[in-house]
């Protein structure tokens, strides 16, 4: 296989490759950087490539490989961890100069356990300053190019873990979605992410956003995505909101299928909207569930409508607590992310707790939905991707601060914590991606796993934009 093929081989194939001695973990790492180094920095999706931390890695996994006997699962696996969590050793900067040269002392929980199953660690993929915003592009690290066409947004948070995913950096990278920043990347750059139930994989230091923050895979397949989660997920001591259960063998019941399901469909959850070219299509992809034997029907969401004054209530005031720093960085912050900032001062202790009983109820509506349906098919985002350095497309209004109003989709889920994945259902006229959102049950992880691994199968993706 040439470093192309490894690099867009699947998990499971590299772990197999390396199990049989047909190469070493240290051969892998070698093709996977010269693989990154043919794309970077012309795409930018590392803040930090730890190329030396990951050949001591590799070094270690050939040597566990001489050894013989029981090999973890994911012996010499590249992956990689987001921007905004830690990694022991190297700088956790958040897409911010306020951090400029901060380095974490211990693992995230989803890096300690990568490398606890063999995993070799490349590096930190970009972000989105703190994670506000859903473009890609920092004041740190500047643009996040989509590998489908340079200069355009590849969303964001997770910039630089969807970007990774698509240019074939390896097969397993970590992402965080607090209001969509999984499932907006995946969309742009037409590959899967999971935003799993809220806890199913701990997250430290535990966010102060009312638990919207939410650690998931970003990969190019539905089967590496459950690897991922099973390898992640599990209680942890130090995240008092991780969940008790431990994860199913997910990867081994992927292959139940979806027939019988009832399946909700909504294009638009009753305001949100949506270009013609994305509607069209993923009205399309929802029509695909009825041919793999599941019950389809559209539905009206009671819940919609309330959610753009309950978020754009929320997020400025989530975002306030970084107003300290704007005596010192503001001109070397992000202008919208400022703007927003500036939005939620003033707001009172009483304002906030309205909101929040607000969201309270918004949330118990979602939750009733889902009494009736097993899945909920939405958009992933309302647009396909746009230049990068603006916070809307073109022909949609304008605001110093706002990007959310074209990704009404995916904050509903986070205030909810329900599973919710972005899986590729087409290509625009113009070969952009475009993104189904599959919305499960709280604690429904595997059905919403199914469910994606039965449309893969049904619509297969191109898994290689034209790099």
């Amino acid at each position: 296989m040439n470093d192309t093929d490894l690099g867009y081989a699947t998990a499971a194939e590299l772990a197999a490759l390396v199990r049989t001695r047909r190469i070493a973990p240290s051969e892998l790492l070698e093709a996977t950087l010269r693989r990154i180094a043919a794309q970077e920095p012309r795409l930018n999706a590392f803040a930090t490539l730890d190329a030396e931390g990951a050949r001591r890695q590799a070094r270690a996994a050939d040597a566990r490989l001489m050894q013989g006997g029981e090999l973890p699962p994911l012996l010499g696996v590249p992956a990689t961890i987001k921007d905004l969590t830690d990694v022991a050793g190297l700088p956790t900067e958040r897409g911010s100069h306020t951090l400029k040269g901060f380095v974490a002392k211990a693992d995230c929980p989803t890096a300690a356990r990568l490398r606890a199953a063999g995993a070799v660690i490349l590096g930190k993929t970009t972000t989105s300053e703190y994670g506000w915003t859903g473009v890609s592009r920092s004041p740190l690290t500047g643009i996040t190019h989509n590998p489908w066409r340079h200069g355009y947004n590849a969303g964001a948070s997770s910039a630089g873990a969807g970007v990774a995913a698509a240019a074939g950096y390896g097969p397993l990278h970590q992402g965080s979605d607090g209001a969509g920043s999984i499932r907006m990347p995946s969309h742009f750059v037409g590959v899967y992410g999971l935003k799993p139930t809220y806890g199913r994989i701990p997250n430290l230091p535990v966010p102060n956003n009312d638990q919207a923050s939410h650690i998931g895979p970003m990969t190019r397949t539905v089967a590496d995505a459950a690897l991922l989660l099973k390898i992640a997920a599990g209680p942890h001591p130090l995240d008092h909101t991780s969940l008790e259960s431990p994860p199913a063998d997910y990867p081994a019941l992927l292959g139940a299928g979806v027939r019988g399901l009832r399946v909700a469909f909504s294009p638009d959850l009753g305001h949100a909207r949506v270009d013609p070219e994305v509607a069209a299509l993923v009205r399309k992809a929802a029509e695909a569930f009825q041919g793999l034997g599941c019950h389809v029907e559209e539905v009206k969401t009671a819940f919609g409508p309330d959610g753009p004054s309950i978020i754009r209530h929320l997020w400025p005031a989530h975002l306030h607590r970084l107003a300290h720093h704007l005596p010192a960085f503001e001109a070397r912050m992000d202008a919208g992310l400022v703007a927003c900032i500036r939005e939620g001062q003033g707001r009172t202790q009483e304002d906030y707790l309205l909101a929040r009983q607000r969201k309270l109820a918004y949330v118990e509506q979602v939750h009733r939905l889902f009494l009736d349906w097993d899945l909920l098919l939405t958009p992933a985002v309302s647009v396909a991707a746009f230049p990068a350095e603006r916070l809307q497309p073109a022909h949609w209004p304008q605001h110093p601060w706002d990007w959310i109003q074209w990704a009404e989709f995916s904050y509903p889920f986070n205030f909810s914590g329900n599973p919710a994945a972005s899986i590729p259902c087409g290509m625009t006229a113009e070969g952009l991606p475009v993104g189904l959102q599959i919305v499960g049950r709280r604690f429904a992880d595997l059905t919403v796993l199914q469910a994606s691994a039965a449309f893969e199968a049904a619509r297969p993706w191109p898994l290689r934009p034209p790099l």
